[in-house]
């Protein structure tokens, strides 16, 4: 049993920063692949970033390279999505989600992977 609590989201101005936190109860990111997803406002959920079980390893959305860094502490229970340069369509509840298993890196993006979900944390971006 692995629990999921998001944190850190909030509204801020184009070109801004925040970084998301996701505690986990039950056991620590070392043994949990770690990924974030969102959700706008009559869309559906897409992938935004993810972390192999081993750490190391990561990949992104391509609307969020180069912007988004998603990591994890391996013998704690922390995991963080950094957010920089946000833009307004960046706007969406964002949900880490985590598993015990251990993904190969293309099956990161797949929202099947995962068997824990937290209830999302809002991001706002304004213009």
């Amino acid at each position: 049993q692995v629990q999921l609590l998001e944190s850190g989201g909030g509204l801020v101005q184009t070109g801004g920063s925040l970084r998301l936190s996701c505690a986990a109860s039950g056991r620590t990111f070392g043994t949990l692949a770690l990924a974030w997803f969102r959700q706008a406002s009559g869309k559906d959920r897409e992938y935004v970033a993810g972390i192999k079980k081993s750490g190391g390893v990561t990949n992104a959305a391509d609307s969020v390279k180069g912007r988004f860094t998603v990591s994890k502490d391996r013998g704690k229970n922390m995991g963080y999505l950094q957010m920089n340069s946000l833009k307004p369509e960046d706007t969406a509840v964002y949900y880490c989600a985590a598993t015990a298993g251990n993904p190969i890196t293309s099956s990161l993006s797949n929202r099947a992977t995962y068997e824990y979900w937290g209830q999302g944390t809002q991001v706002t971006v304004s213009s």
